[in-house]
């Protein structure tokens, strides 16, 4: 379904009954990276996402997508669903508008999942190099994003045993619009310091990741769940950066205790 949110558009899906689960999706995939989670969840929980500005099946806005305007589309999409709190789940990109919404909004927090995410900004050479990236993209198409990025979002043992859906994963962000991913560059590059954010989350908090996760290793998601009060970590095995992909029976059976827990 397609929503109209301030000066663009976001499409979305939004399925089950019960209480609230949002799912925030990775840079440079898509809601449906979620696909596997929304189906274990929606006989439980009310289950949403969306396909951020520029991926899936949503039109690239104007000028950077920031994590604000991620987390803003995020609750401009409950209040239209009539939702009220959410247990908000984030990966990676969709972990710093998490970050962002938890700032912004957060009473609409019923508790959080931080999964394979970071709290510190880009150094001054990482915000470079995504602007070049983006320029990169521009002129050269998405095969740059998935050249510079897919060997990193997975997993060994998924790039040895999971041959199909590293394949499936090249094709989706080659059907990228090269407008949406560099769009998402700049905003990466640019996004706040969510350091200080830490101290201020109240609500019940997961920290996820994957063993063979390069980019946010255990050490770092170890960071972030000593920065959060009672925050609790889990590493899962076999996987990297996109556990929900990659391990998703593992990855759900965590989820699913996790909100058994809220009751």
């Amino acid at each position: 379904m397609r929503l109209h949110l301030a000066g663009g558009e976001i499409e979305y899906d939004a399925r089950g009954r019960g209480s609230v689960v949002l799912f925030l999706h990775a840079f440079p995939l898509g809601s449906f990276m979620w696909d596997d989670a929304a189906a274990g969840l929606e006989r439980e929980h009310t289950v949403v996402r969306f396909d951020c500005r520029g991926f899936g099946a949503s039109p690239p806005g104007d000028g950077p997508l920031s994590m604000e305007r991620i987390a803003d589309d995020a609750s401009g999409l409950l209040d239209h669903l009539g939702l009220g709190q959410a247990v908000v789940i984030g990966c990676s990109m969709g972990g710093y508008a998490a970050f962002a919404l938890a700032r912004r909004q957060p009473d609409r927090l019923r508790a959080l999942v931080l999964q394979n995410t970071r709290a510190n900004p880009d150094t001054p050479e990482a915000r470079a190099n995504r602007a070049r990236l983006a320029e990169q993209v521009l002129k050269q198409g998405a095969g740059v994003v998935v050249d510079a990025f897919l060997p990193r979002l997975l997993g060994e043992t998924t790039q040895r045993e999971r041959t199909a859906l590293v394949a499936g994963l090249r094709e989706r962000i080659l059907a990228t619009p090269p407008r949406g991913l560099a769009n998402a560059l700049l905003g990466l590059g640019a996004r706040a310091d969510s350091t200080p954010t830490l101290r201020e989350i109240r609500v019940p908090t997961l920290v996820l990741g994957g063993d063979e996760d390069v980019l946010t290793p255990p050490s770092d998601m170890e960071a972030l769940a000593r920065g959060i009060a009672g925050a609790r970590q889990v590493v899962l095995p076999r996987c990297g950066h996109l556990p929900s992909l990659e391990t998703p029976a593992p990855y759900l059976g965590v989820l699913r205790e996790f909100l058994a827990e809220l009751g």
